[in-house]
């Protein structure tokens, strides 16, 4: 069974019980300030899980593009990859647990016949306010009896925590502020069993396997989210009137459990791109598999990105992919491969039928790498140089072990033979390390390859509170989706779509927005343009902008079909991936018949403010060249 088919059982299967499927989102959120990436399928969809009325109804279904950047390290076990994507079907006030979990449940076992033994599950234990998820367990109960599986507590239903099993935006309950929605989920695992011996590698091998071992044993492949009750202002929480479902599963890890899998890169999917990795590089999987898992999983990871409009850089969404192609060339080079375009070509035919848009997009995506790959070999020559300058002696001939000049003893394992001469490596300062890490993006492994040595346990700690601190400016800056409503933001949306219009007056249609950043502080605005703006071309633009904000133009927001709002001359990202009704913004004028007078016509998912005026000031305070004929503007509001 191939990935594409599982997408097509689950979309039709879902669509017969009166599912509407809505469009895949962008991969990089429009005008979301607070994550990088789409990282599930939930995450466009958070205002109507909040209660705003979604135009295709009440009940959704989707397989969505994600990529989550926090498991980049993960990656180079059997399980974990950095873009996914993600089935999901979701109920906005219509059914419940008792008609979810028998869903998904059949969908396993009746259209993919995956083996009811194979599956555990695990519930909401309660706490001291909210009781235990009794009618899950009830509901388990029966499932697994309708195939004479006597699914008792503690054996094949187990029941944890708020850390485990809730969910709700701001984590466990006792965090949630007043007015937030949240809810107990169930999760379903399945078991590659005991006889692989997974547990002997697992940091619990001393206590008995469970679902949430590290071990490798069991896979999570779906999870339930039952919305249903809300935080009041005296603290209590209380049920919702109308409470949600949200179910998302990962497909790689459900074509894993479909064809009995342990190792996900051994799947139809990802099996034909490692062959081709063993082919090129002449290495076996078995005895390499970190490395090959790395390559095949950053480079598909590469190419949605690409695909995406996004570009390698030192910031935001063009740092990670700066960092996945590097990390993938460095593993395929280590590897002994010399021509990564075969892989890339294996990939596009892996994902050509769910994903047309990588051939489409293939040329521009394999010139981008292609530039890439070679600033990446001329940043190689910059740490170089910066070590050469610093330690005038960093690679200095030696014989049998001594130092050709001093006549000193080299250190113990600081040789290395090249040809037939034996040289010694210099050692250099863990900070000096550090800095080819952070600066020129070498991994150590590159930055021994070079001929350097330094204190390892030094650079993994050091590694560590650099990752202990990205994280918690993360977690501050990218917390899911969840868009920022400040006064300044949703300022700071409307005078996007105003500079947006004012630049395609200026410099012609041709001119679009590759992406966009948000802030309470500031606005970014990304655009194609192949050089920089003149002082007057930027007095110009502000000029305009300040000019519609004096005019105090209306500024609302309609449902559209897709195909009326292109003829309307709606512009935004990524239209392809917009569903067949959109939601269409609009500054002075409409898309009411003989009412084609706006200034700006943008699909955008909002907020704005409701008459330009709000937005009181406009002022550009910087420009960059982001490289690739791109651009990009900072200015603030208010």
């Amino acid at each position: 069974m191939k990935a594409a088919t599982i997408v097509n059982k689950y979309i039709t299967f879902f669509e017969k019980r009166g599912h509407t499927r809505i469009a895949n989102a962008p991969l990089v959120p429009q005008n979301d300030p607070t994550t990088l990436f789409t990282s599930s399928g939930m995450q466009p969809l958070v205002p109507y899980l909040l209660g705003e009325t979604h135009p295709a109804g009440t009940k959704l279904v989707n397989v969505q593009n994600s990529f989550r950047a926090a498991d980049i390290d993960e990656v180079g076990n059997d399980r974990h990859t950095t873009f996914f994507r993600m089935l999901g079907n979701w109920s906005l006030g219509d059914y419940f647990k008792k008609e979810q979990l028998p869903w998904f449940f059949t969908f396993l076992t009746e259209e993919l016949d995956i083996d009811p033994k194979r599956l555990y599950v695990t519930v909401f234990a309660g706490n001291g306010e909210i009781e235990k998820d009794t009618e899950s367990v009830d509901i388990w109960k029966e499932l697994f009896a309708m195939h004479n599986i006597e699914a008792k507590e503690h054996e094949r239903i187990f029941a944890y925590g708020a850390a485990k099993n809730w969910w709700s935006r701001a984590g466990v309950p006792e965090k949630m502020p007043a007015g937030e929605p949240g809810g107990p989920d169930s999760e379903v695992f399945y078991d590659f069993g005991a006889e692989l011996k997974f547990h002997e590698k697992s940091t619990f091998k001393n206590e008995k396997c469970h679902v949430n071992c590290d071990c490798g044993r069991y896979w999570e492949i779906g999870n339930s989210v039952f919305m249903q009750y809300r935080k009041e202002a005296d603290g209590s929480v209380q049920p919702l009137p109308k409470p949600n479902v949200d179910f998302g599963g990962g497909l790689e890890r459900i074509l894993g459990a479909a064809q009995n899998k342990p190792d996900m890169f051994q799947t139809s999917l990802f099996a034909p791109t490692v062959a081709t990795i063993e082919k090129i590089t002449k290495q076996p999987y078995q005895q390499h598999k970190a490395a090959m898992q790395i390559v095949a999983d950053h480079l598909g990871g590469t190419l949605f990105m690409l695909a995406a409009g996004i570009t390698p850089s030192n910031k935001d969404q063009g740092y990670i992919l700066r960092r996945l192609i590097r990390r993938a060339y460095d593993n395929f080079s280590q590897l002994g491969g010399k021509e990564l375009m075969p892989v890339i070509e294996t990939i596009v035919e892996q994902y050509k039928e769910t994903d047309p848009m990588l051939v489409t997009k293939f040329e521009p995506s394999k010139y981008t790498l292609l530039e890439e790959l070679k600033k990446y070999s001329s940043a190689l020559g910059k740490a170089k140089q910066y070590i050469a300058k610093k330690y005038p002696s960093a690679v200095i001939p030696a014989k049998a072990g001594i130092h050709e000049e001093t006549g000193s003893p080299i250190k113990l394992g600081m040789t290395k033979k090249v040809g037939d001469e034996l040289f010694g490596t210099r050692e250099i300062t863990v900070d000096d390390a550090f800095y080819l890490y952070t600066s020129h993006g070498l991994s150590p492994t590159q930055i021994k390859s070079l001929g350097y040595t330094f204190d390892d346990q030094a650079f993994a700690e050091k590694m560590k509170s650099h990752k202990e601190l990205s994280r918690k400016g993360a977690a501050q800056k990218f917390r899911g989706g969840l868009a920022d409503h400040q006064e300044k933001t949703v300022m700071g949306h409307t005078a996007t779509h105003l500079l947006h219009q004012a630049l395609r007056d200026m410099f012609g249609k041709q001119l679009h927005q590759s992406g966009s950043n948000i802030t309470a502080e500031r606005l970014r605005f990304d655009f194609n343009f192949d050089r920089k703006l003149t002082d007057d071309e930027v007095k110009q633009l502000e000029e305009t902008v300040k000019a519609k904000i004096k005019e105090n133009l209306p500024v609302h927001f309609e449902m559209i079909p897709t195909k009326k709002a292109k003829e309307l001359g709606a512009i935004g990202l990524f239209e392809d991936t917009y569903a067949e009704v959109s939601k269409i913004y609009f500054i002075g004028g409409s898309g009411k018949e003989g009412d084609h007078e706006a200034y700006s016509i943008e699909f955008c998912g909002g907020p704005h403010v409701d008459f330009t005026a709000a937005v009181t000031s406009f002022k550009i305070i910087k420009q960059e060249n982001l490289g690739n004929k791109m651009r990009r503007i900072y200015a603030i509001v208010g």
